[in-house]
């Protein structure tokens, strides 16, 4: 096992992070012996151990030494005392004799430090294999880091002809059963999930995650005058809500955190709404709103990610899954990246990147 086939390895561990480790980067190790793996892991909830750690001591738990060994990690390791000891220490103290890192921690106490304490003890540091799947792995901190704002992935179910419900509201169910339970999957590896306000009195959706040994995410409300439901379901969830209202909005007593921001236009302010998430500890933020929600966030260019669940019908008439006003010229029309795709029962899944401005 060369260190390309090591680290790819070593991603699929960190995608097993991901929706787990906030304020903590998603991070998979993997330790090598003569082209062997003899050691994996993946961070643990905060204030549990990182993915080296988990790595060395899955290696002596199937009776091998990691000295001498390889560590093939998707980020950086960290050389600073949090609430668990450096993971250099660690590394150092195990006789690793190699380490293969994909990409710098962005974290401003790290930034490459490691790396020169690793090389200044003597372990030998290759840095950048597969430093594009790593750092997209990791986006969500590196956005948190360096910008403020977390990652947000668009989520939407549509008709083929791209409405997410009929004239009258209806909407349950456009997808198929294996569209809905990869839905819930992709909420296990979110730290949270966005609605509007609106949303929340159409389909008084509960947010949870049902997948077995999947956490629920924080569920989240863009609320601009605060007038949630006080028996809304997700009020209900295992995650305490967070109702982002504008910050003249009537004072309002509810089981939830309530977060004032600025109101802008319509609306909140979406980059202040979207920074307090990210104040919380909150990196990756999926929203499943309606038109008007998805509209705003495209507008004001925070959006990572659209994941589009297209569904095999038509709705003549029906809601279109991007409202407000309409564009005069495709030139200003909001353009993706190639999609990734994935067929699912009868509906596709279609998951398109975009760059973004950062920050």
């Amino acid at each position: 096992m060369n260190d390309a086939a090591a680290m790819g390895v070593a991603l699929g561990l960190a995608r097993r992070a991901l929706g787990t480790t906030a304020p903590n980067p998603p991070v998979g190790a993997v330790l090598v012996r003569d082209g062997r793996v003899i050691g994996e892991g993946w961070t643990r909830p905060p204030g549990g151990p990182h993915a080296e750690v988990v790595a060395l001591a899955d290696a002596r738990a199937r009776g091998e030494d990691p000295r001498g060994a390889t560590m093939v990690v998707t980020l950086e390791p960290c050389c600073h005392h949090g609430r668990t000891p450096p993971c250099t220490d660690a590394i150092l103290a195990a006789g690793i004799e190699r380490v293969v890192v994909g990409v710098v921690d962005p974290y401003p106490p790290m930034r490459g430090k490691a790396l020169e304490l690793l090389r200044g003890a003597g372990v030998q540091v290759t840095l950048g294999v597969g430093e594009q799947d790593c750092s997209r792995v990791a986006l969500g901190f590196r956005r948190v880091v360096e910008g403020g704002l977390p990652e947000v992935t668009l989520k939407v179910a549509t008709s083929l002809d791209g409405k997410l419900a009929t004239a009258a509201g209806e909407s349950q169910w456009i997808t198929g059963d294996q569209a809905r339970a990869d839905v819930h999957r992709e909420r296990a590896m979110h730290d949270a999930v966005l609605v509007g306000s609106g949303t929340v009195r159409s389909d008084d959706p509960a947010l949870t995650c049902r997948v077995d040994g999947g956490r629920d995410p924080v569920p989240v409300v863009l609320d601009t005058e605060l007038k949630i439901p006080a028996e809304a379901r997700l009020l209900k969830s295992s995650r305490r809500a967070v109702i982002v209202c504008a910050d003249d909005a009537p004072d309002r007593v509810l089981d939830a955190d309530v977060v004032r921001v600025p109101r802008t236009g319509e609306g909140v302010d979406l980059r202040a709404a979207l920074r307090a998430l990210g104040e919380r500890g909150l990196h990756r933020v999926m929203v499943e709103g309606g038109g008007r929600v998805h509209r705003a966030l495209l507008d004001a260019d925070v959006v990572d990610t659209v994941l589009v669940y297209v569904a095999g019908m038509v709705i003549p008439g029906g809601q279109s899954w991007l409202a407000g006003s309409p564009i005069a010229r495709l030139a200003d029309a909001p353009r993706f990246g190639a999609p990734e795709v994935t067929a699912l029962g009868d509906d596709v899944r279609l998951r398109y990147p975009i760059r973004r401005q950062e920050g």
